[in-house]
Order: structure tokens, then C-alpha cells, then sequence
């Protein structure tokens, strides 16, 4: 054999090698949604649908369907499309990602996705709430596909009206969302109004700041009814929203899966936010409701 086709032998046998070793792309794992946005998911920057193989990260996920710059060596993104992470008057923004709703506790470079996944890496100002750990604008997730290959049972605590429970149970089948899962503790799904869930874990975080719950809204008591303040995406008042007012949120103080909240000032306001649990949630970290004006989006842009 000529020297030539010897290197050639050679090269195909070390190829076959590698891709037995699994140092090749793997298989393929199924496809996942990608989605970009900036300032609170107020602005669309990216949203594509990919394949993804068994080597693939969120970051490698990225890098095909955007122009990135990173840094800390590659395990921190810098840029998306030519917009960085700064600090300006005081106020610093940054890219941050969720995994079906879910503020990721490792790198993007670390995080390797599964098939159905649904990825959001938002350009927001972190400066009155450094962490959200979880927001409502990856629906249906993550009640169907879970998180970090744990699909969590579903638990709804409904003290609405009968015909307010049903819907949810409706809405939530129609999206392809089991009660049952492989987690030991189940996402909760609190419904009712604010005075009635208010005691409930984690739900008691709604009446204090954002850079405590995460969620730019806050129930206040007063001597009637309470009500529903609002916030900008500086963490200041926007408005308040006294009847009928409604709010779907996310908490998750700890490891364990997410609190969802489906609330209202009053009876007519819980109702409200029932209506939105479905695709009006895409792309918002929470949302509020109020008679005449409809959904506000929170933070209020």
C-alpha cells in the first residue's frame, strides 16, 4: 500500500475511533425552542426552533442561531447580536436565561438541554432585582417537560369558584400538562384571592419587593380590600389596580420547583387571570389583569 493510502486508511479508522469514543455530535435529541429578547421580553429578538444532538449546550444552541461574544473564558455571554451587558447611572444590565421558565443555576455551558426545552435568554437591568427565578412566559413549561430531566407531578390548590377550577383544569389538559411526574414534590399551582393564599408558601413573598420574590408586583392591605401595585422595570411604582384586579406569577425561593400564583384583589380578579393562563403568557415574566384595560404586562415597560 502507497504511503498516501496508508494515511488515508489511518485517518478513516481514527475518525470511525472518535466517533465510537463519543467525542462526535451524538444523537439526535429532538428539537427546542430558542428565544432572544430584550428588556423584560418587551422586545423579540430572536425565535427560532432547532434539532439539537446529544454534545449540544444552551451556549452551542446559541452560537448557531446568533452572533455572541463571551467572556470569563466562553462560560459568560457577553453580547447577543451586538448587545452587551453595561453599567450606566448607576443601573447595570446583563443576558440572563431560563430553561422552561426556570433561571438556570449553572452556565449555559454547562447546561445541556433536552428535547421540548424551551429557552429564553432575556437582556434586562437587574439592578432592583438581581435574581428572578422564575417567570410564567415559557407556557405550557415547566409543567410539561420539567426541568434538568426532572418532570415535576402538578398540584393545583383551587379555592376559586367551581366553574374558575375548571377552566384551569381545561386550560392546563388542552396544553398537554399530566398531574403526574418523577419529582418527589410537585409544582403548586395557588389559586385564589389574595387574602384567601397569601399564608400559603412562598406565596407570602407577593406582599414584599421584587429583589425578594422576583416578581416586579406586590399586594398591599388596606382597610377595604387590597390592592395590586405594579412596577417598572427600575423597580418603582407604575400603578395600582384596585378591583377586579388579577396577577399570574412565579415564585421559586429555593431548589424545588416553582410556586405558580393565579390571584386577584377580589373574586372578579382571580377569574380574570384564570383567562390568561395559556400562549398570553409567552415572553412575560409575569402578567397582570384589570377591568377595561385587559392584560399589563409585568414589569410595566
Amino acid at each position: 500500500m502507497s504511503p498516501v493510502r496508508r494515511l488515508a486508511a489511518a485517518s478513516a479508522l481514527f475518525a470511525t475511533a472518535v466517533a465510537g469514543c463519543g467525542l462526535g455530535p451524538g444523537k439526535d435529541e429532538g428539537e427546542v425552542s430558542l428565544t432572544v429578547t430584550r428588556d423584560y421580553g418587551t422586545q423579540a429578538m430572536v425565535q427560532k426552533t432547532d434539532s439539537i444532538r446529544e454534545s449540544d449546550t444552551v451556549i452551542r444552541l446559541l452560537d448557531r442561531n446568533a452572533d455572541i461574544t463571551t467572556r470569563y473564558g466562553g462560560g459568560f455571554i457577553q453580547s447577543i447580536d451586538g448587545l452587551a451587558g453595561s453599567q450606566s447611572g448607576g443601573r447595570s444590565s446583563d443576558w440572563f436565561f431560563y430553561v422552561n421558565g426556570i433561571e438556570s443555576p449553572i452556565g449555559s455551558a454547562q447546561y445541556d438541554p433536552s428535547g421540548g426545552d424551551r429557552i429564553w435568554w432575556d437582556y434586562r437591568d437587574w439592578t432592583a432585582a438581581m435574581r428572578v427565578p422564575a417567570v410564567v412566559g415559557s407556557w405550557p413549561e415547566p409543567f410539561v417537560h420539567g426541568f434538568q430531566g426532572t418532570h415535576w407531578p402538578v398540584k393545583t390548590a383551587c379555592r376559586a369558584s367551581a366553574s374558575v377550577c375548571t377552566e384551569i383544569a381545561k386550560r392546563l389538559a388542552d396544553a398537554g400538562v399530566s398531574t403526574d411526574g418523577d419529582g418527589t414534590e410537585p409544582i403548586v399551582i395557588q389559586v385564589g384571592t389574595w387574602n384567601e393564599i397569601r399564608d400559603e408558601p412562598d406565596v407570602a413573598l407577593l406582599g414584599g419587593p421584587p429583589d425578594r420574590s422576583g416578581v416586579f408586583a406586590r399586594f398591599v392591605s388596606s382597610a377595604s380590600r387590597p390592592f395590586l401595585e405594579v412596577l417598572n422595570q427600575q423597580g418603582q411604582p407604575a400603578g395600582s389596580i384596585g378591583k377586579g384586579g388579577g396577577l399570574i406569577a412565579a415564585l421559586r425561593p429555593g431548589d424545588g420547583p416553582p410556586t405558580w400564583v393565579v390571584t386577584g384583589t377580589d373574586a372578579k380578579g382571580v377569574a380574570a387571570a384564570a383567562r390568561l393562563l395559556g400562549p398570553a403568557l409567552r415572553n412575560r415574566y409575569a402578567l397582570a389583569t384589570q377591568p377595561g384595560a385587559g392584560a399589563t404586562e409585568v414589569p410595566v415597560p
